[in-house]
């Protein structure tokens, strides 16, 4: 039996505009009590399996003292690690320090997801962050001389007051940074963010749509794998730990509000940090029955652009994908595809695939 492990660390030195995640304002006091906290949880739940990936995200992880940092990367050493292990760590450019690369290298971390949005100073204020293409290079540089391969960049999209233009240019310099992947998120405004407090309009979607495509013709164009709705890698680099998620695997959510599934429960951590820190850290738990395992497989898995093979499908609830849900009328109206033993949802229908999800489910 194998699975992946993700830790959620709330802390944040800066809280951007738009982000909706469980997070707080790094203090080094709540910090240590959090990461004891975390060290129990792991204890209590961890079962003892084979560890294909580990992903640190957030918050910010990198916001952590080199100290604190020390401690929860020991504590990934209590899980049994494959020898061919992905381990990503969420940073932030502001945070990457050569002697937080050096610790991070020693504990096994081998791919960095370094969240950096957009390079136009006006997109990055609206967003509430700071940094330059020039530290991006200095930071990346120096991460890759200290033997990391495997770098992820982030890149917001459909930003109110963006232009095509904008895209295009971060399109550019993100390319000049010769990034191994990219996370592209359409920018959703998100109740209780900043963003919402003062009631911001998102573009249209005819517009995000026009920057998607632009993206999805720009990076394929120059060389990128588009795997999934959101992310393109260059060959060999698909990140294994998000896969798991769209294979409709078990993982482990350990830390603040994360999310796991194991032994046929969804689950999610409470989100009250009082709570958490005394060690009640269950939240919301549901049995997933055969038929919600199934629609689950269809809803994860129609985001990979590839698709669901249907061998598999079969292998694995026993019944034919075509007999769970209403397939063929959407292969005969081209809503779907199928090639080489695989069900996919085509290029020019991604931007509906809710709609396309409704008709089957």
């Amino acid at each position: 039996m194998k699975n992946a492990v993700y830790i959620h660390i709330p802390f944040c030195k800066v809280i951007c505009s738009y982000c909706d995640f469980c997070k707080v304002f790094y203090d080094s006091t709540w910090a240590k009590k959090y990461l004891k906290a975390l060290n129990n949880e792991v204890e209590d739940r961890y079962l003892g399996e084979e560890i294909t990936s580990i992903y640190i995200g957030g918050g910010t992880p990198s916001s952590l003292s080199l100290q604190e940092m020390e401690y929860l990367l020991q504590m990934t050493r209590k899980f049994q690690q494959s020898s061919n292990i992905e381990f990503t760590c969420e940073c932030n450019l502001n945070d990457i320090t050569q002697e937080k690369l050096e610790l991070m290298k020693k504990f096994g971390v081998n791919r960095l997801s370094i969240g950096i949005q957009s390079f136009q100073e006006k997109l990055l204020d609206f967003l509430g962050r700071n940094h330059t293409y020039e530290e991006a290079q200095e930071k990346i540089k120096m991460a890759r001389k200290m033997g990391f391969h495997n770098i992820n960049l982030d890149l917001i999209y459909a930003i109110p007051f963006q232009t095509m233009k904008d895209l295009k240019k971060d399109l550019s310099l993100f390319l000049k940074l010769k990034p191994d992947h990219i996370s592209t998120y359409s920018l959703i405004i998100e109740e209780h963010t900043l963003l919402s407090v003062n009631k911001v309009n998102p573009i249209s979607q005819e517009e995000d749509l026009k920057m998607y495509e632009t993206i999805c013709k720009y990076l394929k164009r120059k060389g990128f794998v588009h795997y999934e709705v959101s992310n393109f890698a260059k060959s060999g680099f698909e990140s294994s730990h998000n896969l798991r998620y769209w294979n409709n695997e078990e993982y482990y959510g350990f830390g603040l509000s994360a999310s796991g599934y194991i032994q046929d429960v969804r689950y999610t951590n409470t989100k009250n940090l009082t709570k958490y820190l005394e060690g009640n850290y269950q939240g919301t738990q549901e049995f997933m029955a055969i038929q919600e395992k199934m629609e689950n497989e269809l809803m994860l898995g129609l985001r990979k652009r590839k698709g669901i093979n249907k061998q598999d499908f079969e292998n694995k609830y026993g019944v034919s994908i075509e007999q769970a849900f209403p397939i063929k009328p959407l292969l005969k109206n081209k809503d779907l595809q199928e090639k080489n033993g695989f069900i996919f949802i085509p290029d020019d229908k991604v931007y509906i695939m809710n709609e396309i999800l409704l008709k089957m489910i």
